[in-house]
């Protein structure tokens, strides 16, 4: 699943600029039994199947062996975890190396709980694995390394940053259908721009996400 994304774009040259090294570690290979099971029925009864804690500790204890060198961050990708946002992004990008665990099935043993350091949920939705949210958190994350994106300070005005959505952007044609693009913005006039540039991202928030204008106003 993670080849097909992490093949193009920004993540590909990442990796072959040597920002980031990926590994994949098969959770079943740390199966014991003939049928390579990772999951089994709940004690108490319930629908569904649930990841079996052994095997996921087999499997996170190898993933520290990759890179004995750096300090591990474990992180289960599961509902139950505080919502991923930026803040969050800004601050596993700083870490060392970090493994994150992928759920599946019905849920996990609660006690694989004790095996990782946070838990982190996409938001208030379930999915079918835990693979998709590692996707878009190593997307997120790997943007953020020094040296990934060509230009330094490009993910500084970006939306959330400061809890406010980007201002609006342009280019060419000069018009389309009778909309032009705002003549502030070809003034040449930087101070202006930036001060335009500042107020629109200040409207735009208001107008579509009310919430960042309160956490910016308690900050």
């Amino acid at each position: 699943m993670f080849k097909g994304p992490f093949d193009v774009s920004i993540i590909k040259r990442a990796i072959e600029k040597k920002a980031v090294s990926i590994s994949y570690v098969q959770i079943r290979d740390f199966a014991t039994d003939k049928h390579k099971s990772v999951d089994d029925h709940p004690y108490g009864g319930g629908a569904g199947m649930i990841l079996r804690v052994d095997v996921v500790a087999r499997a996170i204890r190898h993933a520290k062996t990759l890179h004995p060198e750096c300090t591990n961050k474990v992180i289960l990708m599961d509902p139950l975890g505080i919502p991923f946002e930026q803040k969050e992004a800004k601050r596993l990008a700083t870490y060392e190396h970090i493994i994150l665990v992928c759920g599946h099935y019905e849920g996990i043993d609660e006690r694989i709980r004790t095996l990782v350091d946070e838990t982190i949920s996409l938001g208030d939705f379930i999915l079918t694995c835990g693979e998709l949210p590692a996707m878009v958190i190593t997307d997120a994350v790997v943007r953020l390394i020094p040296g990934v994106l060509k230009k330094e300070g490009v993910t500084s005005n970006e939306s959330f940053e400061d809890n406010l959505l980007e201002y609006p952007q342009y280019t060419k044609p000069d018009i389309f259908e009778a909309m032009p693009v705002p003549k502030i913005l070809k003034s040449g006039d930087h101070r202006k721009i930036q001060d335009w540039q500042k107020e629109e991202a200040i409207n735009k928030t208001k107008l579509l996400r009310r919430d960042l204008l309160l956490r910016r106003k308690r900050v």
